[in-house]
């Protein structure tokens, strides 16, 4: 019963996330960090993504609409880690390239882009996850699912995975568990481990669309660096 709850939390929100809304190991002294590029031209993208981002930018001179999931380009077998600077501080996470490598692909390449730059997270329930990158109230996101991966890893607190919906697994919106989650294992696969900063993460404005009325708002993400350890 309170899998089943849960798992129905995990449902891709709408109208909760957009733009505006109201609503491992360390890295050597070797890894570079990647900051967010400028607008991308809604033209080819890097070789090998295979791409287009189409339609206009955001405010923010950011696309984010893409003909599809990027093409593979990161290497599994590197140590790639994310931080998150958020207006209350700043996280970091362990991607689990091995583990779930299109999921961690996808997400490097959506935040070298400046994608979740600004949005919010706009799901946080205390005691189970705290959800964001959702740019447009939809299920696909960024124009497109991704294929559904698995893994052994465990669901402990900390651990990022994609969300889901009937429609499929969502090309942008991840959650975070705020506690360990062994009810989603079956259907969720993690692709991240929070290893500095979960104080932050614990912190993020509770909010509950679901229940209607006035909703604080999100708490945003300024911006996402890509730490390549090599």
């Amino acid at each position: 019963m309170l899998a089943g709850l849960a798992a129905a939390a995990l449902l891709l929100a709408s109208g909760c996330g957009a733009m505006g809304g109201t609503a491992t190991p360390t890295p050597t002294a070797a890894a570079k960090a990647s900051t967010p590029a400028a607008a991308t031209p809604p033209a080819a993208l890097s070789p090998g993504q295979g791409i287009r981002a189409v339609g206009t930018p955001s405010p923010d001179g950011v696309f984010r609409r893409f003909t599809g999931a990027p093409g593979m380009t990161i290497d599994p077998k590197r140590a790639y880690s994310a931080v998150f600077h958020m207006e209350k501080g700043d996280f970091t996470v362990q991607l689990l390239a091995d583990a779930a490598p299109g999921y961690v692909n996808n997400f490097v390449f959506l935040s070298r882009l400046g994608f979740y730059n600004g949005l919010t997270f706009h799901r946080v329930i205390p005691g189970f996850v705290a959800q964001g990158g959702d740019p447009f109230n939809e299920v696909n996101g960024p124009g497109y699912m991704l294929p559904q991966e698995r893994n052994s890893v465990k669901l402990d607190t900390g651990v990022l995975s994609m969300a889901s919906s009937p429609a499929g697994v969502s090309g942008s919106q991840f959650f975070i568990t705020l506690t360990p989650q062994p009810g989603l294992e079956a259907n969720f696969a993690a692709f991240g481990r929070v290893t500095s900063g979960m104080n932050v993460v614990q912190a993020i404005t509770p909010r509950d669309p679901s229940r209607g009325g006035t909703l604080p708002p999100g708490d945003r993400i300024k911006s996402i660096d890509i730490i390549d350890g090599q």
